[in-house]
């Protein structure tokens, strides 16, 4: 399952897109998809991420682009709702960071689970019978009956929680756990992409310092 933001910020958007197909994986539409793909106005990002995603746009084909355009919100899978941002209005955008933004988006989804991105920071919002909790930076989340979460994965390509490995979770719906695993790459060839292929600097310099 993918959350978004496939493409806008590094040097291999049509290989990130295409190897997503490859594994049949299931996506919804970030804010990146939305920009380079002309749905959403581009003075909304920063001039780092504006100028990534006019990049973008400029390398990816009809096919791409309309694969991009086509992908949902928001999905319901097994359970789980799927959206980037937050449940409650995922065109606008919003961050889900603390635990009281966390716990304002329950109401707007009814399944166990709702998995989101946007923020690039893992972490937890879980509410049960005896109230709830909020753990940013989890290892593993065990999930109870009768209680319900709201999981940010994490970023696999742009990490922000000072923790420059990539980070993704995976859900066990048999031993009904999530766990989230941390996983070393080449950051120096990927920040040398970015550079040489014309884009920000800045973009590149973070993936060293994961933020």
């Amino acid at each position: 399952m993918c959350l978004g933001d496939v493409v806008g910020y590094g040097a291999d958007p049509v290989a990130c897109v295409e190897k997503l197909v490859e594994r049949d994986a299931r996506f919804v539409a970030g804010n990146h998809e939305y920009g380079v793909t002309d749905r959403l106005d581009l003075r909304w990002f920063n001039p780092y991420a504006r100028a990534a995603a006019l990049w973008t746009a400029s390398r990816l084909d009809d096919e791409h682009r309309s694969f991009l355009v086509e992908l949902p919100l928001s999905l319901e899978i097994e359970g789980a709702m799927l959206v980037h941002a937050s449940p409650k209005n995922p065109e606008a955008w919003e961050y889900l960071i603390t635990a009281q933004e966390g716990f304002a988006a329950f109401g707007a989804f009814e399944t166990q689970l709702c998995f989101v991105g946007h923020s690039h920071c893992p972490g937890v919002w879980s509410l049960g019978p005896s109230g709830g909790a909020f753990k940013p930076g989890p290892d593993e989340v065990r999930l109870l009956a009768g209680w319900r979460y709201l999981v940010n994965v994490g970023s696999v390509g742009q990490p922000r929680d000072r923790d420059p490995r990539a980070c993704y979770a995976v859900w066990d719906r048999g031993a009904g756990r999530i766990t989230f695993n941390r996983v070393l790459y080449d950051v120096a060839a990927a920040r040398e992409k970015i550079l040489k292929a014309g884009l920000p600097r800045y973009l590149g310099d973070r993936l060293t310092h994961g933020r």
